[in-house]
């Protein structure tokens, strides 16, 4: 690509495409290393998908809002000295079924399901089994067939759909069961998790802070316009910024706009034909909608995220304020309330599923009506709640040996939330550093 409006080129050691979570990790483990990096992000913030906004004075996140402690993510940020400023609420989860609050803290699986089914035993037993190493649902059954084979019961089966939407942004019949109790009962779920009295794109901005405390650019307001590569490898990137194409060359490529976006590129054709086609048919893109609100008084005593059980479209809700009450104006309340269609995968009527959504919210808390509405946000299409369902996911690998994938549509199998999208930045920044290192002995 050429431009009368082209700068001087420069040259990095890496360039990211795309300042969301994974992006911003694997940008942070590189600088951590010592290498020159650029991260370029289209819009004029950092956080992606995960990101927030100013509404009538309320600072209002935009998509995940519970971030995990204790893992990668977590690691991400202590590589570079930069304070992971989230709060954890206390019970963390909750479930409301028939109207109570129960907390499943100390009796866990056993105890919930035991309420409601005599078959909670079997289930409990297959979690054990998983948990141990044991043989786990074959790749195409769904979580809803799965769950079929030892209940019937329809708050058991509103709870299982509410918790595949919950993390996976997908309804039980378009899960795996395997992935399902992959991330419940091996990756230990999500046990413990905070949110930022900023908002989420508070942590970003941190991070991007520690970032560029390291040597590391990062652009908001450009755009990646083409790629080129020679004998399998990208040699520099066309980026847009502030009307003008500048020409960066690079050593490595990590994209996080997702394998579909980054095959629609210019220049995108040196993947190959059968690369491009299932980098566009593979991932299954989930889609969920997300409600956020306030009231003048409390729907709930709940600090933490509550699960639903029989609900139509709503899965789960928090009140940041609990923990955050800066997030909001004096003498209110602030709430997220995600809900998923039906499909999550494939198309669905925005009107409809919004309203059935609504519904939920009040037929379980009566003081909704008077709620103060901020934003309804549908998440789908080229900004999807997941880039792709659990189980769909594409490698990080890609044809050509110095470009990796990094987020949601490449995530280990079975994963979910930003401390996936952060494993993927680890183990792309781990493959980069083993390239660059590589070009630098035989230089």
């Amino acid at each position: 690509m050429t431009s009368s409006n082209s700068a001087t080129p420069g040259h990095f050691d890496a360039v990211i495409i795309g300042a969301g979570a994974g992006g911003l990790s694997a940008a942070a483990r590189l600088v951590a290393a010592g290498k020159k990096v650029l991260v370029a992000e289209r819009l004029d913030r950092v956080g992606g998908r995960a990101s927030s906004e100013q509404i009538d004075g309320f600072t209002v996140n935009i998509g995940a809002i519970a971030i995990e402690r204790g893992g990668v993510f977590e690691e991400t940020f202590d590589l570079l000295g930069v304070p992971l400023d989230v709060r954890e609420p206390s019970p963390a989860t909750v479930f409301y079924i028939d109207g109570k609050v129960i907390n499943v803290a100390k009796g866990g699986w056993g105890m919930l399901l035991g309420t409601f089914t005599k078959q909670a035993a079997k289930i409990g037993a297959k979690f054990a089994d998983a948990r141990s190493g044991g043989e786990l649902p074959e790749e195409k059954m769904t979580t809803k067939q799965w769950l079929e084979q030892y209940t019937s019961n329809k708050t058991v089966h509103a709870l299982f759909r509410n918790l595949c939407a919950a993390i996976f942004a997908v309804n039980s019949e378009e899960l795996p069961a395997r992935a399902f109790l992959t991330y419940f009962a091996i990756k230990g779920a999500f046990k413990r998790f905070g949110f930022c009295p900023r908002g989420t794109v508070g942590l970003w901005n941190d991070l991007a802070v520690g970032i560029r405390s390291k040597g590391g650019e990062i652009w908001t307001g450009a755009s990646v316009a083409a790629l080129h590569a020679e004998n399998g490898r990208v040699t520099a990137l066309d980026i847009v910024r502030n009307g003008v194409t500048q020409r960066v060359e690079t050593g490595v490529v990590i994209s996080n706009i997702g394998p579909s976006a980054t095959v629609a590129l210019p220049g995108a054709e040196a993947f190959g034909a059968d690369y491009v086609a299932r980098a566009c048919t593979q991932p299954r893109p989930a889609a969920n909608i997300v409600i956020n609100f306030a009231t003048q008084k409390r729907l709930l005593d709940v600090p933490g995220l509550i699960t639903f059980g029989k609900t139509r479209r709503l899965c789960n809700m928090g009140e940041l304020t609990a923990t955050c009450p800066e997030l909001a104006p004096a003498g209110w309340y602030m709430y997220v309330a995600y809900a998923v269609p039906r499909p999550a995968i494939g198309d669905f009527d925005e009107k409809v599923e919004i309203e059935e959504s609504l519904k939920d919210l009040r037929d379980l808390f009566p003081g909704f009506a008077d709620a103060k509405m901020l934003s309804i946000r549908v998440m789908r299409g080229e900004w999807p709640a997941q880039r792709s369902c659990a189980g769909f996911d594409m490698p990080q690998d890609t044809p050509l040996a110095n470009l990796w994938h990094v987020g949601d549509a490449v995530k280990d199998y079975g994963d979910g939330g930003t401390q996936a999208c952060a494993y993927t930045g680890r183990e792309a920044a781990t493959k980069a550093l083993a390239t660059l290192d590589a070009a630098v002995a035989t230089a």
